[in-house]
C-alpha cells in the first residue's frame, strides 16, 4: 500500500520492499500490538522476571520468519549478511515497529542486538562471526552493549576509564559499566565493551579498543539493573556491572588495538536512525490514542465531547505536522546514508537524533493530557512510551553533544556568509546612488556590515 510511504520518497522504494513494507505494518497491527499486553503478563512479577521468556514473543517470532519478517536492518551494498533493504526501507519498516513493545524482538531487529551484529557483521573477523553473529542473527542469543560509566561523564567518550591490558595471549578488564542495555536477559551471551588499552596515547581518539566478553566470564558482577522512571525493562534490564580482573582472550578484540572510536562511531549511526524511526512509530500510535479519547462520546467536559474544545483540535493538528516533518529528517538522513555512508551524513543523523525524541516527547503529551488521570497510569501505553523515548535524549549521545558540534560545524561558514552579506550590501548602496533612492526609503537593512 503505497499510502504507507511518504510520497516524497515513495520513487526510492522498490516494489519488495513495499510489499515487505505492508507485511510488516500488517503483522505490528495485527499481531503484536495485542500481544504487547500478554507479553507484560507473562513476565509476572517480583524477582522472578528475570528469569522469565514469555512463550507469547517465541511464538510472534514463528510468525515472523514465516512471513519472512526476519534480520531485516542491515543494509544492502554494505554487508554480505543484508537482506537486501536500504537504510531508508528499513527506516520505514522501523516505524511501524516502533508501536509495539514486543514488534523489534518478534522480526530480530532490536537495540541493542542490531547495533552489536552491525558492529560484527562490519568488523569481526570470520571466527567472530562465526561463534557470535550467526546465533544472534539466528535468533538463539542475546547480546549487550557496555560503553557508558557512571563515575565519569560518559558524554565525552574519551573519559572511558574500564582498563584492556594485555597479558600474554589474554587481555585483563578491570572497570565498570553502567546502562548496559540487555544485560538482564538471561539469553544475553555477549558483551561488546569499550575500555581503554592505550591511555597514554598522544592521540586520544586511539586509546581504546573494542572487546568481545563473554557473559558469566569470572570477575563480572552484575549489581543491579537501573531504572528508567521506575521501569526496569524486565527481563531485558540496563545493567550496573563491574569487571575484576577479567580475562579475556586476545582474539575476541574487533578489528585492533586504537580502533574503538572508528568502531562505535560506525555503529551508532545506524543505530540512531533505528531509533528515530522507531520514535515516529511511538508518536503516531499516540496520536491514535489521542484521537480516540477526543472521539470517546462518553467523555465529555462542560458540555461539549473533548473534539469538540479548540485546544484539543490544535493538539491534533500540531502533532501531525511534527510527526510528518520529523520523518522527513529521519529518511532524508538514511538517504544520505545510502548514498554517501553514515559519515558523510552526521549532520543529518544528527538533526534526527535531536529533534526526533523531542517531537515525540512533546506528542505524547498532549495524549496524556487528553487522558487526564489516565494518562499517566498503566491503563494506557503513554507513559511507559514516554519514559523510555525520554531516555533517547541521552542514549547515544545526549542532545548537547550534537548541538554542539552541528553549531561548529554550520558556523563554519559564518566569516564567508558575513563577507557575501556584506557585498551585497556594497552593491545596493552603489545601486541606491546610480537610481538616487535615499537610505531612509528602506530603513537600516543597507548599513554595511561590521563583521
Amino acid at each position: 500500500m503505497s499510502a504507507r510511504i511518504p510520497i516524497a520518497v515513495r520513487d526510492r522504494v522498490s516494489d519488495r520492499a513495499k510489499e515487505t513494507l505492508d507485511t510488516i505494518a500488517n503483522f505490528v497491527e495485527d499481531e503484536c500490538i495485542p500481544a504487547d499486553a500478554v507479553f507484560e503478563a507473562q513476565v509476572g512479577v517480583g524477582d522472578a522476571r528475570w528469569q522469565s521468556h514469555p512463550q507469547i514473543l517465541e511464538d510472534l517470532k514463528a510468525k515472523a520468519k514465516s512471513l519472512g519478517l526476519w534480520n531485516l536492518f542491515l543494509p544492502k551494498g554494505h554487508y554480505k549478511e543484508s537482506p537486501g533493504f536500504t537504510n531508508l526501507e528499513y527506516g520505514l519498516m522501523a516505524e511501524w515497529l516502533g508501536k509495539s513493545r514486543v514488534a523489534s524482538e518478534a522480526v530480530n531487529c532490536a537495540a541493542p542486538d542490531t547495533g552489536n551484529m552491525e558492529v560484527l557483521a562490519k568488523y569481526g573477523n570470520e571466527a567472530q562471526k562465526a561463534e557470535w553473529l550467526k546465533p544472534l542473527m539466528d535468533g538463539e542469543i542475546r547480546s549487550a552493549f557496555l560503553m557508558t560509566e557512571p563515575q565519569v561523564a560518559s558524554s565525552d567518550a574519551k573519559n572511558i576509564e574500564m582498563k584492556i591490558e594485555k597479558d600474554g595471549d589474554h587481555y585483563i578488564l578491570n572497570g565498570q559499566k553502567w546502562w548496559s542495555s540487555g544485560a538482564g536477559d538471561q539469553r544475553c551471551k555477549i558483551y561488546i565493551v569499550m575500555g581503554k588499552s592505550d591511555p597514554n596515547n598522544k592521540d586520544p581518539y586511539k586509546q581504546q579498543s573494542v572487546i568481545l566478553v563473554p557473559a558469566g566470564t569470572k570477575g563480572i558482577t552484575i549489581h543491579r539493573m537501573l531504572s528508567v522512571y521506575g521501569y526496569d525493562d524486565a527481563p531485558h534490564g540496563h545493567g550496573h556491572i563491574t569487571f575484576h580482573n577479567v580475562r579475556v582472550p586476545a582474539s575476541n578484540l574487533v578489528l585492533g588495538e586504537g580502533r574503538g572510536f572508528e568502531i562505535i562511531q560506525g555503529r551508532l549511526g545506524p543505530g540512531r536512525i533505528h531509533h528515530a524511526m522507531r520514535t515516529i512509530g511511538a508518536s503516531e500510535r499516540a496520536l491514535e490514542w489521542m484521537l480516540m479519547r477526543i472521539n470517546d462520546p462518553r467523555k465529555t467536559t462542560f458540555g461539549k465531547q473533548l473534539r469538540e474544545h479548540g485546544v484539543i483540535l490544535e493538539w491534533v493538528a500540531k502533532s501531525r505536522i511534527e510527526i510528518d516533518a520529523a520523518r522527513l529528517i529521519v529518511l532524508n538522513a538514511a538517504i544520505k546514508m545510502d548514498e554517501e555512508g553514515p559519515k558523510a551524513a552526521l549532520t543529518e543523523i544528527a538533526q534526527a537524533k535531536v529533534l526526533v525524541p523531542q517531537m515525540a516527547l512533546i506528542v505524547i503529551d498532549r495524549a496524556v493530557q487528553s487522558f487526564g488521570g489516565a494518562g499517566v497510569s498503566q491503563d494506557t501505553p503513554l507513559a511507559n512510551m514516554w519514559a523510555q523515548i525520554r531516555t533517547l535524549r541521552l542514549a547515544d549521545g545526549p542532545d548537547e553533544v550534537h548541538l554542539q558540534q552541528m553549531g561548529r560545524n554550520e558556523n563554519k561558514r559564518g566569516l564567508a556568509v558575513a563577507a557575501k552579506i556584506d557585498g551585497q550590501r556594497a552593491k545596493t548602496e552603489q545601486l541606491m546612488k546610480e537610481h538616487k533612492v535615499k537610505k531612509t526609503e528602506l530603513g537600516s537593512n543597507i548599513q554595511r556590515s561590521n563583521l
